[in-house]
C-alpha cells in the first residue's frame, strides 16, 4: 500500500497509447542487474502474544535485516541506498495520514515506511504475515529510490481506468517479487513457523484487491522472488496482462 502519490495529470484518451509503452527506468532497471541473493542472518525478535513492544521490536528488528539485505543488492547494481523512516504506532494516524487496515503503508514524500500494530496481530499473530507488512513495503521503498515508482506515477495518471488498474496491480506484484527475493535471503531468520509451500497457499488463498491484483498472481510474483534469489526475475513491466490481472 502506497500513501501520498503526487498526482502529475488528469487521464486523456489522447495519450492513452503512450502510457502502453513502459519507459526504460521501469524495464531496464539497474537494480535488475543486483545479482543472486545469499543467505543473509539477523537478528529478528520473536513475537509474544498480546504484547505490542514485541511486535514493535519484531517490526524493527525486521527493517535493519530489510536495510542490510537491499543495502548488498544496490551495491551490486551499482546504486546508492538509503533507508527509509520507519514508524511503528498503535494508533490509527502516521505522517502518512490515516493508516490502512491492511496494517502498513509506504509514504513516498517521507520516504517513510508507516506500521500500526493491528488487534488481530496482538491476539493471534501470524508471524510470516506480519513480516510480510515490512517485506512488502520495502519493496514500495526500492521503487521509489531507482524511479519505479515516479515513472508509474506519471504514467498511471496520463491512462485510462482499466489501463491505471493494470500499472497498479504490476507495481504491487514487483513490490511482492522484491519480498520474494528478500525472503530468500533471510526466511530462515524470521523463523515464520509454516514452510514456504504454506505461505504461497496461504497467499493464493486471500481476498482479491481492485488495487494488488489476483492472489494467484500475488502468490506467483513473491514465489519468482523467492526462486529465483534475485530482482532479475521481478519485471512485472514486461509481464502479460494474465500474469498480472
Amino acid at each position: 500500500m502506497i500513501a501520498g502519490l503526487t498526482i502529475s495529470g488528469t487521464a486523456s484518451a489522447s495519450t492513452e497509447p503512450a502510457a502502453a509503452v513502459p519507459p526504460a527506468v521501469l524495464t531496464q532497471n539497474k537494480i535488475y542487474r543486483s545479482g543472486t541473493t545469499s543467505a543473509l542472518s539477523c537478528a529478528i525478535p520473536e513475537i509474544r502474544r498480546g504484547s505490542a513492544a514485541s511486535l514493535r521490536a519484531f517490526h524493527i528488528g525486521m527493517a535493519r535485516c530489510a536495510n542490510r539485505f537491499w543495502t548488498a543488492r544496490f551495491k551490486a547494481a551499482g546504486l546508492r541506498y538509503t533507508p527509509p523512516k520507519v514508524q511503528v504506532t498503535t494508533g490509527s494516524r502516521s505522517v502518512c495520514g490515516k493508516i490502512t487496515s491492511n496494517g502498513a503503508q509506504y509514504c513516498p514524500q517521507q520516504r517513510t515506511v508507516a506500521i500500526r500494530i493491528m488487534k488481530r496481530d496482538l491476539t493471534d499473530p501470524f508471524k510470516m504475515n506480519i513480516a510480510h507488512s515490512v517485506a512488502h513495503e520495502w519493496g514500495h521503498h526500492v521503487q521509489h529510490l531507482t524511479g519505479i515508482l515516479t515513472a508509474q506515477n506519471a504514467m498511471y495518471w496520463r491512462s485510462s481506468s482499466s489501463a491505471r488498474t493494470i500499472l497498479s496491480h504490476r507495481l504491487e506484484m514487483q513490490a511482492e517479487c522484491f519480498a520474494g527475493a528478500f525472503y530468500s535471503s533471510t526466511l530462515e531468520s524470521i523463523n515464520p513457523g509454516i514452510t514456504w509451500d504454506q505461505w504461497m497457499e496461504s497467499v493464493s488463498r486471500a481476498g482479491e484487491s481492485k488495487t494488488h491484483g489476483r492472489p494467484a498472481n500475488l502468490a506467483y510474483w513473491q514465489n519468482r522472488g523467492y526462486g529465483g534469489r534475485s530482482a532479475q526475475y521481478c519485471n512485472t513491466w514486461k509481464a502479460g496482462k494474465s500474469r498480472v490481472l
